[in-house]
């Protein structure tokens, strides 16, 4: 061999060692947005088999995608289910257990919610968000800014650790509700912002929608009116178009992401907060649907879009929001904290290794703030094939064990507890190991 030859051969190694350890080092971190539907039922999509929806959006979304199909969220409420995004805690960990504070005694909603004891019960659960590992808290460490938009409880968005926010400290979210129903501009000066300064950003997109009122333009309502059936003039043919709207909200949002060349480098995750069935009356939702143990309220797709890094794909597995926390902490190079109990999405040696998914619901007002048990009123759990629910005595008195064999009956109208007591047994043990529930 040649000392040309070698020299070659030399530069050509130290070339490939470089590439191979170094590169990675010096790649950009991927911005991150997560996208937050608003009381939307899990079938509720074009791709999933809707056809009285159109949602090009969407589809699109779940066609450049890695789709769990069968995502849940751990508690089919509002505000709890929100902060199990953020922090990656559940519920009883986290302690934000309800949508708000106790009624005292006496007292009607509308006075309550301008009393001291409103103000004070709600300051207290903000002090548990301002206190948890937030990602927006952790991904600063890596130099991040975050921007919050949307439904938010938890007072000031600085509360979650955002460096930028619209939610001044009312309830649900004050201006913040304006992002998709008004305007995108916050989205878009963000994002400006931050490529002027150099820096990776987390956007928080959880707009007001399909949430009620459904009230969509006219021009949505109209278009989708066409594709309604018999009785959804009065209450869900309003919501079908409202998630149209939704919809139409995610295409600006991609067009934004793409107009700013930023769309290849930005993990987008979309979930829903809980599922909605419409009621009779407009804006009223039906039993079996939010605020329930049923896959009516807890079931939604999880789509996961990063090219390049994930292959679009329909995956089988039951898989939880509480996992959505430590799939942005891994894609940008951070250990996730202790307490979190989920797994990365994209490790699928993690997700088969995993026996269950679980979760929890509580009521819509504490009965204590501090103490999680006191609220509960069901725990479940999935493994495999099949669902266990299973009612907390100190709310739900009259309540029974019930499992269902959800890959055959997705919408629960089977219970096989009488007919399979062996198998409840077992689940209720793992459940109990998971969280005792007093």
């Amino acid at each position: 061999m040649t000392k040309h030859l070698q020299l070659i051969l030399l530069t050509l190694a130290v070339f490939l060692f470089h590439w191979n350890h170094l590169a990675p080092l010096s790649a950009a971190p991927p911005n991150i947005v997560l996208i937050v539907s608003d009381d939307q039922h899990w079938s509720d999509y074009q791709f999933m088999g809707n056809s009285q929806l159109v949602t090009p959006n969407l589809d699109q979304l779940a066609a450049e995608s890695l789709v769990y199909q069968r995502g849940y969220v751990p508690s089919s409420l509002c505000c709890p289910s929100l902060a199990t995004i953020l922090t990656g805690l559940f519920p009883h960990q986290n302690k934000i257990t309800c949508n708000d504070p106790p009624i005292p005694p006496g007292l009607k909603l509308g006075a309550f919610q301008q009393s001291d004891a409103f103000r004070q019960g709600r300051a207290r659960m903000n002090e548990f968000m301002s206190s948890a590992d937030t990602l927006p808290r952790l991904l600063a460490k890596k130099g991040y800014r975050s921007l919050q938009t949307g439904k938010w409880w938890q007072g000031h968005y600085s509360t979650g650790g955002f460096t930028d926010g619209m939610t001044q400290g009312d309830r649900h979210g004050d201006a913040g509700l304006d992002i998709g129903r008004k305007t995108m501009k916050p989205i878009e000066d963000f994002i400006d912002s931050s490529q002027s300064e150099g820096k990776p950003f987390l956007i928080w997109y959880a707009p007001f929608l399909p949430h009620a009122p459904h009230n969509p333009p006219k021009t949505i309502l109209d278009e989708s009116r066409k594709r309604w059936k018999a009785g959804d003039e009065v209450a869900n043919g309003p919501y079908l178009a409202s998630i149209e709207w939704f919809d139409q909200t995610i295409g600006t949002l991609m067009s934004i992401l793409r107009d700013r060349k930023v769309d290849e480098n930005t993990l987008i995750i979309y979930v829903t907060d809980n599922g909605w069935i419409s009621g009779n009356r407009l804006n009223q939702y039906a039993p079996r649907s939010k605020q329930s143990p049923y896959d009516g309220g807890l079931r939604t797709p999880i789509m996961l879009r990063w090219p390049k890094h994930i292959e679009p794909r329909n995956a089988p597995e039951a898989v939880s929001s509480i996992d959505i926390a430590p799939t942005v902490l891994a894609a940008v190079g951070l250990e996730k904290p202790t307490a979190m109990q989920g797994v990365d999405l994209l490790d699928k040696k993690a997700i088969d290794a995993r026996r269950a998914i679980y979760g929890e619901c509580f009521t819509h007002n504490a009965v204590d703030i501090n103490n999680p048990a006191a609220n509960l009123r069901w725990r479940w759990t999935i493994s495999g094939d099949y669902k266990l629910i299973v009612p907390a005595p100190q709310n739900e008195r009259d309540g029974k064990v019930e499992l269902f064999r959800i890959s055959a009956d997705p919408y629960e109208k089977a219970d096989l507890a009488k007919e399979m007591p062996d198998l409840v047994k077992e689940m209720q043990a793992d459940l109990d190991a998971w969280y005792p529930g007093n």
